[in-house]
């Protein structure tokens, strides 16, 4: 059994409470002491929750509290782009246009922040870290962990150095502030050794080139969720997880563990996605160095910003503006086609590697918003005794499938920045 704590109907997860780390570093939604307990009462106690990608950086403050309440929430999107602009809810006019070069676009939005008070009002400041290598559990950011995350980059060029360089920023204007980091990778952590594993000589493993899995935050939170819901079918039923947005990923969960996870050693991998490719054949990069002349850097920007449903429909990344275009133009119709197509597929190999199916859970900003997305995935798995309910489904229900289904398909609403702030504040507490 591990150090994992008990889970069923005595002892759920508890969504509107932070989360209290076991000795591996899996969560337990509790409160674990008096004083945490006392501290979670003040209403003058914040946290700042940070989620940078690529491109953009969401942010949002809670008062930390039984449940947490969220004050404010924002985007510096476009970063490094002509357009940038940040946004901010609620009562706040916007857009604000930030400026194209990055370290000038985080220092306008720190002092944006900071204008607002916001640093006055937390306690904690916690990031999203999607490459943590081998870590288990969140950490607070100190110099040494900074040095280790600079040492690492190469592993993460797209969202790394923008993680770092934002801690970096908050520790040099609020020094006394605690930060936490938080990593997308630690959920996957416990994946058997085999599900790890890349084909390729044994040294590169050694060296840590291996399948990470990504979307980790996103994922502990839909287990939270899914077991204040359903217990039983958290801590020991066979679950997949299909976070489905720009960045788009499934987990297989067996017994509260992730199993397998279809993002490998970078976020490009498994699923069709927005931008990003998916799985290739490892040959298409000596076939473009050949008949493209295309470098290692040309090739790269191609997998992870010009492809996917950009690439292929050739005209947009948004599902949104693909399923209004879908009847008129082919190209859209067939990128759609191809998302759905891959999503089903891996959800039956998925099913496969848990020995069979109970829950499936679709979440993100495409699963949790486009039931014609969800009918289409479901259409060829009532082998798996997947059957959806038209109505339910197109109504975002929180249970979309019918009572006669054999599998339970849910769709639940992910919150990674709450993930966040909850882990922060927990281990912020701490002296």
């Amino acid at each position: 059994m591990g150090c994992y704590p008990k889970r069923g109907p005595a002892s759920p997860f508890r969504a509107d409470h932070p989360i209290a780390w076991s000795a591996c570093g899996r969560p337990r939604w509790a409160v674990t002491s008096r004083a945490q307990a006392r501290a979670l009462a003040s209403p003058s106690a914040g946290v700042l929750a940070v989620n940078a990608g690529s491109s953009s950086v969401r942010f949002a403050v809670f008062d930390a509290g039984a449940p947490f309440v969220l004050r404010l929430s924002g985007k510096l999107d476009r970063l490094g782009l002509a357009g940038a602009e940040l946004t901010a809810s609620p009562g706040h006019a916007g857009p604000v246009r930030i400026s194209r070069d990055r370290p000038t676009a985080l220092r306008q939005l720190l002092a944006w922040l900071e204008d607002r008070r916001v640093f006055e009002a937390v306690r904690v400041v916690g990031h999203r870290i999607v490459q943590g290598m081998t870590r288990t559990k969140p950490e607070r950011v100190t110099a040494r962990l900074l040095a280790d995350l600079h040492s690492h980059t190469a592993y993460d060029p797209d969202h790394l150095p923008l993680e770092i360089e934002l801690m970096e920023a908050i520790r040099s204007r609020h020094p006394r502030l605690p930060q936490v980091a938080c990593f997308d990778t630690a959920f996957h952590r416990d994946m058997p050794a085999v599900a790890r594993l890349l084909p390729i000589p044994w040294k590169y493993g050694r060296m840590g080139v291996e399948r990470y899995g990504f979307h980790g935050i996103s994922y502990e939170y839909l287990m939270g969720e899914l077991a204040r819901l359903d217990p039983r079918a958290a801590a020991r039923g066979r679950v997949i997880l299909a976070h489905l947005g720009n960045g788009a990923s499934l987990a297989a969960v067996k017994g509260g563990r992730s199993r397998d996870t279809s993002m490998g050693f970078t976020p490009a991998a498994g699923l069709v996605m927005s931008t990003r490719t998916g799985d290739l054949d490892p040959g298409l990069l000596a076939f473009m160095a050949r008949r493209q002349a295309m470098g290692p850097a040309g090739f790269e920007r191609m997998v992870n910003h010009e492809s996917g449903l950009l690439g292929v429909s050739g005209f947009s990344s948004d599902m949104r503006d693909l399923l209004r275009c879908e009847k008129s133009r082919p190209r859209a119709a067939a990128a759609i086609e191809l998302f759905c197509y891959q999503a089903r597929k891996w959800i039956g190999a998925y099913a496969a590697a848990l020995g069979g199916l109970d829950t499936l859970v679709f979440a993100g900003g495409i699963g949790e918003n486009a039931p014609e997305v969800r009918a289409r995935i479901c259409e060829g798995l009532g082998f798996l005794g997947v059957r959806i309910d038209a109505r339910r489904n197109a109504g975002n229900a929180p249970v979309i499938s019918t009572r006669a289904s054999r599998v339970t398909v849910r769709m639940i609403r992910t919150d990674e920045e709450l993930m966040i702030a909850r882990s922060a504040w927990l281990l912020g507490l701490r002296r």
